[in-house]
């Protein structure tokens, strides 16, 4: 009996001191999430009639939970070493989702060199093919809204924070794994990954998409017959339509011409004299010299609501942008003929021109899409 007694005593000890051994953070219990029902609705993004349709890639379907997820994600302070920035913190749905700043600002104060980009119609921000130049951000040095949406929460300017630390708070949230579950189908919380999160986010940026109910957006469908007069005199500047008019072609829609007036192209717009631009902008990607001081072209839409103007905030208003192009711009040694057709026919634009085309962008002011309630902070 006594003998019994110590080996028992003996066997829990041991016992115990395995457990002492154990691994601190065990691995997460297989299928934890399996309870929780995975039933996958299709989210129809609500677009204009007259808008192309929304591409979408065949890996990362819309869903209902997909979408909502990443519109948690997308404003929720989590993301960052310090929990206090949000993806919307410099993406206000206010603003056309900008900050209003000439610089963004991170979390720990230190100012970024370029304005942030409204996110506006941003889901036709997509290479034609595959082969394709990247696209996004304004020096264009990702492809995808899944790819963007994974680096500035690793950004030591921006959120300065590690996705594998986000992810393990991702793990032991309350109500995330279920999220994510019901969002991709995962069986528990250790298939959590940022890809997973980066598509959930790419998902409500896709959303974001214009209502159609500017003033521009209605005379195009014919609900209105007629702009206003300076309006419309702008309008066929933009788009070199006024000659028969006795109007200038104001050469715009050339970089700013799509069906959304979304540009996807990269151009040196002519803001400094070429031997002096600081900020390289698309060559600092591509190594080519014929890229310096390359930028996206940034959507219209809504232009009125996203100042300041250019990657590096330094217009405040539009009377400011359009004068720059009208009478200011720099001559550009590559690739952008336009800008030079501008230049070498400067004289003839008058202070009417300008504010023929300033009233024409406040035409694309909609309101309608910045107080959509499907894409304000769930919080």
């Amino acid at each position: 009996m006594q003998k019994s007694l110590i080996f028992s005593v003996f066997a829990l000890l041991l016992g115990l001191i395995a457990c002492d051994q154990s691994d601190p953070n065990p691995p997460e219990e297989v299928g934890d999430l399996v309870q929780y029902p995975y039933e996958p609705k299709a989210y129809t993004i609500k677009k204009p009639d007259h808008y192309p349709a929304v591409p979408v890639p065949a890996d990362n379907p819309m869903t209902y939970d997909g979408v909502q997820l990443g519109r948690r994600l997308f404003y929720d302070p989590m993301l960052s070493a310090n929990n206090t920035m949000s993806c919307a913190s410099c993406h206000l749905p206010a603003k056309s989702f900008t900050d209003g700043k000439q610089f963004s600002t991170g979390i720990d104060g230190i100012q970024g060199k370029r304005s942030s980009m409204s996110l506006m119609n941003i889901a036709y921000i997509v290479p034609d093919n595959p082969a394709d130049t990247f696209l996004l951000f304004w020096d264009g040095r990702t492809k995808s809204l899944e790819s963007q949406a994974l680096l500035p929460v690793e950004d030591p300017i921006e959120m300065h924070h590690q996705w594998i630390n986000v992810i393990e708070d991702f793990k032991n949230h309350p109500d995330y794994p279920v999220l994510f579950r019901k969002a991709f189908g995962i069986a528990d919380r250790s298939q959590i990954t940022k890809e997973l999160a980066a598509k959930a986010m790419a998902q409500f940026e896709r959303i974001l998409i214009g209502s159609g109910t500017s003033v521009y957006d209605r005379y195009l469908n014919g609900e209105i017959s007629l702009l206003q007069d300076e309006a419309l005199d702008g309008k066929l500047m933009f788009f070199d339509e006024g000659n028969p008019f006795g109007l200038p072609d104001g050469e715009c829609f050339h970089c700013h011409g799509t069906g959304t007036l979304s540009g996807r192209g990269f151009f040196n717009n002519g803001l400094d004299p070429f031997d002096l631009i600081v900020d390289k902008g698309r060559e600092n990607v591509t190594g080519n010299p014929n890229d310096r001081g390359k930028f996206r072209a940034t959507t219209l839409m809504n232009i009125e609501l996203s100042a300041p103007y250019m990657h590096d905030g330094r217009f405040s208003n539009l009377n400011q942008v359009v004068d720059h192009y009208l009478f200011d711009a720099h001559p550009t040694p590559y690739a952008n003929p336009n800008l030079n057709l501008l230049i070498n026919k400067r004289q003839i634009y008058t202070s009417y021109h300008r504010t023929a085309l300033v009233e024409f962008l406040k035409t694309l002011t909609d309101t309608a899409f910045i107080n959509n309630p499907d894409i304000q902070s769930p919080f």
